[in-house]
């Protein structure tokens, strides 16, 4: 079929009667008329995706396709949405003399010493704060006890970091790109940076929690891990010799980091690419002067606009702006070896039956320790939430039934989360894909999924909190999935739980899950999952404000960070930080046993959202967390604006004792604005889901705390924590 006649049949008028109106369809809500709808947006199959269906494979064409589509989907929306505005200007400002706007033409779319140690001799050091224990996550810095390594702005920074007094750079090498996280493995680092801005990418995701620029969705209400819309360097780099790092492997993808995991050898990376959005054409009228033009006029002239838009669309190859990868060796002799790019082999690609947006989402594994060719996996797929066990990958990914879309057959609730599952092989260095599954609701961040017993266990929220009195239909809901072939299909399911609260925390244990909700109080669920099929609660404990991570002290104990609250009535305000540990020895009787809070209202940690902030040394029983203190809140959701302290905090934590101030490691408090205020990067006005300090991490090492903030590192022994015995400069992103 020509060009010509695809757009007439894409745009075929859907068949509505006879009606005197010149408009086929009016909004009921705005009374706004509706431009016809393209047939492609309609003529899709409403049967939906069963819970238990797999995802199929597909083919190039058909990939390219379904991006069409989605794309066409979006064009009618926004031009829809600059009609209703063009609209709305006739109606209310023309008769007022208000210029016209109209008319312009609108933004896009979519916008030696240093030498490997000898054995024995590294000292006893705090490790990456994983959720799960023979899984690594990628973070801003690695430790071996004798070094440092960091992902700073130029590139990778190595620090000889022992003895302790010894303390100071050793190497920097420059990489591609804006390093970001990193990976430390024996004699090898793997780095990820961050690129070029993606065509249609973008930087930035909107609002509600969504990552903007560079940031990460780590935690909160309606946090859906993006990417940053910008290409990803990974470089792998040999460290032998410590003071001579030397770059082996480079490989350029076209697609953002969402997040990676690394079992031994084997690299497992995430990464999404809004394929369906690389389109970059004004949805506006051009030339039209609202004012001067009929209602008629302007509606016929966004309905020829609408063709206009979906005449480029359907000129554009969608299948040339699928994902791809450059995969070099730069180690040896000779000239550097490109390999093969696994990303770029869609006839392997799967996709369900279902719209799923317009982003594909790859699994990329790679050994470490060697060259070994990458292999990838790849679904058409919006992004998500990551969990990964030492076997599995999951991704967990949130929708919300609309009009518009979809929705699955047989699916009664308006909230739901897909969960793909892929199957890793450590030895091989590979990922496959091996089922999909449903559950209602949605997630708060990775700590909602757990993987035991080759079952997955899910905790989910369905329904939003507001202000005032609880809403009742808001309720969460635990979910135990187990694969049947290619599905991951419900075995068991506690629904209810805590009708009017949402989650803000969740931990597993084995057979017991931990779940904390809030709208006033926090609610502490002790779950009984030792029966897979029969889910159930233990034990419940009532006390108020909430908790945001909860750590496993050990089999009987919880210690946890998160805020306080202040009662209103209906609901709380959120106040200080709030360190807890609750016992757990009987789980039907959980018990606080010591709490202790920091600050008033504003008071925040990077680690009341990301939980590699949060470092707990059992050996030493200390606790080290950044922090910022702000005084002065007087309740009534009243901020405390003064400052009095930012940097590190370290306490000695036992069971028995509670918490014990061990001392501060201060940073230089930021300058005011002239308000009176501190400046935005180290503010007293921190939303609970935007928790940040001007510390990022901390690690202890022998009897040493070396803490890291953006332009610096610290050491400081435990012994006398107030006087700083070295310092680097840094310079993280």
């Amino acid at each position: 079929m020509n060009t010509t006649k695809r757009i007439v049949a894409v745009f075929a008028l859907l068949s509505m009667g006879a009606c005197d109106s010149p408009y086929e369809r009016v909004d009921p809500a705005t009374g706004i008329p509706l431009l016809p709808e393209p047939s492609a947006m309609v003529q899709s199959s409403r049967a939906g995706l069963s819970v238990s269906a797999e995802l199929s494979k597909t083919n190039c064409r058909a990939i390219g396709e379904v991006l069409r589509a989605s794309a066409i989907r979006l064009a009618y929306s926004r031009v829809q949405q600059a009609f209703a505005s063009a609209w709305q200007q006739k109606e209310k400002w023309c008769d007022y003399d208000y210029p016209s706007y109209a008319g312009a033409d609108g933004g896009a779319m979519a916008d030696s010493s240093a030498a490997s140690p000898a054995p024995g001799e590294t000292p006893e050091h705090s490790d990456t704060n994983n959720q799960v224990a023979s899984v690594d996550e990628a973070d801003v810095v690695k430790t071996d006890g004798n070094f440092l390594y960091l992902a700073d702005k130029a590139g990778l920074h190595i620090i000889k970091s022992w003895p302790a007094e010894q303390t100071a750079s050793l190497a920097h090498l420059t990489v591609s790109g804006v390093p970001k996280k990193l990976f430390v493995h024996g004699d090898r680092a793997l780095i990820y940076s961050s690129g070029a801005a993606l065509q249609g990418g973008g930087k930035g995701y909107g609002y509600n929690g969504y990552a903007y620029g560079n940031s990460e969705c780590t935690y909160g209400y309606n946090c859906v891990p993006r990417g940053d819309g910008a290409s990803t360097t990974i470089t792998v780099v040999d460290i032998s010799d410590r003071s001579a790092p030397k770059i082996v492997r480079v490989i350029d993808i076209q697609s953002s980091l969402l997040s990676a995991r690394r079992v031994g050898e084997a690299v497992h990376t995430v990464l999404t690419r809004p394929v369906g959005q690389q389109v970059s054409i004004s949805p506006y009228v051009s030339n039209l002067s609202v004012c001067d033009a009929s209602k008629l006029q302007i509606y016929r002239a966004y309905e020829q606009r609408l063709r206009e838009v979906i005449a480029e669309i359907e000129r554009i190859k969608f299948e040339a702006t699928l994902p791809s990868m450059t995969d070099k060796v730069v180690a040896g002799a000779g000239a550097p070896k490109t390999q093969a790019d696994p990303l770029s082999d869609c006839d392997s690609f799967l996709r369900a039956n279902i719209s799923d947006g317009d982003q594909l989402t790859s699994l990329l594994s790679l050994r470490i320790d060697n060259e070994s060719p990458a292999k990838a996996a790849t679904i058409l797929s919006r992004p998500g939430v990551t969990y990964a066990s030492a076997d599995s990958l999951y991704l967990a990914v949130p929708y919300a039934r609309s009009a518009d879309y979809e929705w699955y057959s047989g699916v009664t609730f308006n909230e739901a989360t897909t969960v793909h599952k892929f199957k890793l092989d450590a030895k091989a260095a590979s990922a496959s894909y091996a089922a999909t599954g449903l559950v209602k609701g949605r997630i708060l961040n990775q700590f909602a999924l757990d993987e035991h017993d080759g079952k997955l266990r899910i905790a989910s929220t369905t329904g939003h909190i507001g202000g005032g009195a609880a809403d009742k239909s808001v309720h969460n809901t635990l979910t135990v999935l187990e694969q049947n072939g290619r599905a991951l299909d419900k075995v068991g399911q506690l629904d209810g739980l805590a009708p009017g609260e949402d989650i803000r925390s969740v931990r597993f244990d084995a057979e017991r899950g931990y779940i904390v909700t809030f709208k006033k109080t926090d609610p502490l669920f002790v779950l009984d999952l030792s029966d897979a099929r029969n889910p159930r609660v233990l034990g419940e404990l009532k006390i108020p404000g909430f908790s945001t991570y909860m750590h496993r002290m050990d089999k009987n104990h919880l210690l946890t960070i998160g805020y306080d609250a202040d009662d209103q009535g209906s609901f709380a305000f959120f106040t200080g930080v709030m360190l807890q540990i609750f016992d757990v020895t009987n789980p039907t009787q959980p018990k606080l046993k010591f709490k202790h809070v920091i600050g008033t209202r504003g008071s925040s940690s990077e680690a009341l959202t990301n939980h590699l902030a949060f470092t707990y040394y059992a050996p030493k029983k200390i606790l080290s967390l950044p922090m910022t203190i702000c005084e002065g809140g007087t309740g009534g959701g009243n901020y405390g604006y003064d400052l009095t302290f930012s940097g590190l905090m370290v306490f000695d934590v036992t069971a028995e004792a509670g918490f014990s101030l061990h001392g501060k490691v201060g940073y230089p408090l930021p300058e005011r604005n002239d308000y009176g205020y501190p400046y935005y990067n180290d503010s007293c006005g921190n939303w609970w889901t935007d928790a940040s300090s001007q510390v990022q991490r901390s690690i202890i090492i022998g009897d040493y705390v070396y803490s890291l903030s953006r332009d610096q590192l610290k050491v400081n022994a435990l012994s006398d924590l107030g006087k700083d015995i070295a310092s680097v400069k840094l310079d993280l992103p």
